[in-house]
């Protein structure tokens, strides 16, 4: 299909991002919206809040003592294997995949992914939305004066049926954000599995 990267001339974002737009098809996006439509989504609490998200997960889950996950869908199969050939990874290596649902009003708060999984590819589905960036600082060594409060870095649109990717820097040395969306929206994510965990990363 000729889709091709976008060149980020005038957007500031940390090494290892990548971002392509128009990754999917208007009809392809269709097909996975309808998909997901059918989709048993659950609740999300992330530091004892509930989140304003819905979630469902595939392969693995970020708790590993959580209730068995269910496989891969197979309508998940096609765009896992079309994320790979971009990315230059085996499609198996994506062993994660999660779908999250926001509503209008729904935001995604500062966080860095759980440190098991590796690289992160993400598709948006109906309504774009901004995600922001920032340095990781690991709780308890950063300190602000009074009045003072951490702000975004980098800032960037992913538009519908455009693909990310976090790989390198961005995925290790940055956490990321995304406001409050007005429209709904849906999100695809697919993650590597990392061989070994560093425990200074938790």
């Amino acid at each position: 299909m000729p889709h091709w990267d976008v060149p980020l001339f005038d957007v500031d974002v940390p090494d290892g991002f990548r971002y392509r737009d128009d990754f999917i098809t208007e009809e392809e996006e269709a097909r996975l919206a309808a998909e997901i439509g059918r989709v048993e989504f659950s609740t999300f609490e992330m530091r004892g809040v509930v989140a304003r998200r819905r979630v469902a997960f595939f392969g693995r889950s970020y708790d590993s003592g959580r209730a068995s996950t269910p496989p891969m869908p197979p309508f998940l199969l096609p765009l896992r294997e079309q994320i790979a050939v971009w990315a230059n990874v085996e499609a198996d290596a994506f062993e994660m995949a999660l779908i999250n649902e926001y509503g209008p009003g729904a935001p995604i708060g500062w966080h860095r992914d759980a440190p098991q999984y590796g690289v992160v590819a993400g598709v948006s589905l109906l309504s774009s939305c901004t995600m922001k960036l920032r340095p990781y600082v690991r709780s308890g060594t950063h300190t602000l004066a009074a009045g003072q409060r951490r702000i975004a870095t980098h800032s960037i649109r992913l538009e519908r049926r455009s693909l990310y990717l976090m790989a390198g820097e961005s995925r290790d040395a940055y956490e990321h954000h995304i406001p409050a969306v007005s429209m709904l929206r849906y999100s695809i994510t697919f993650r590597t599995v990392r061989q070994t965990v560093d425990p200074q990363r938790r």
